[in-house]
């Protein structure tokens, strides 16, 4: 426990790196995911393509990904924009398929009630739609932030610091206690990702919280 007091700035200053080479791509991801997994759902011809290639892109190992970027982007190995848009790239990943059948699952009911009361295209999906499938895709962010954290991890490889310099240095070292550190720190990051993704969903949707 000494060892921790003695580097407890190094450790809050590593998680909130970690927190935020995390949390940024979940919501730019987000954002990015949106359109597409309206469109997959909007035009079926592309949905199948769209699946497929966003589901492909998960595939690529992180570290293979990390140590590319500054290749494609003409960054420095150990620039943050490397990190940032890696896990944006995974993140879209994952959430394209989440937001294509969050809103596949809204009743078409549901659809033509709104068509019926002048809710059409972009308002439809932004007022009755999108509201409607937020409990999925907030099941699918918090698969995404927890899927986040660990790969974050793998970015220590290439020497960005964060939580994951703990894993490494700990190990080299053979330092139990400095391995303890990184992975607790992973956990409770996840925990506050997963927490808050849960007060997110549960503000959005007041109508699920209305007792009958």
């Amino acid at each position: 426990m000494t060892w921790v007091s003695d580097h407890i700035g190094q450790i809050l200053s590593y998680a909130w790196q970690h927190a935020l080479l995390s949390g940024v791509p979940l919501l730019v991801g987000l954002v990015i995911a949106l359109p597409l997994g309206w469109t997959a759902r909007r035009y079926t011809r592309l949905y199948g393509v769209i699946i497929a290639v966003s589901g492909l892109l998960y595939t690529i190992p992180s570290l293979a990904l990390f140590i590319l970027m500054p290749l494609v982007l003409g960054t420095r190995i150990l620039d943050a924009a490397n990190v940032y848009v890696a896990m944006t790239i995974y993140t879209v990943a994952l959430l394209v398929r989440t937001v294509a059948d969050g809103l596949g699952a809204v009743p078409d009911a549901t659809r033509q009630a709104a068509t019926a009361m002048g809710f059409k295209g972009l308002r439809r999906f932004v007022r009755v739609e999108l509201p409607l499938a937020v409990p999925v895709i907030a099941a699918g962010m918090r698969v995404a932030a927890v899927s986040n954290v660990s790969i974050v991890s793998v970015a220590s490889l290439v020497g960005f610091p964060q939580l994951g310099f703990f894993l490494t240095e700990g190990y080299q070292r053979n330092f139990p206690l400095e391995v303890f550190v990184g992975i607790v720190g992973c956990l409770l990051l996840a925990l506050l990702f997963d927490v808050a993704i849960r007060a997110g969903s549960w503000a959005a949707t007041p109508w699920q919280r209305v007792r009958t």
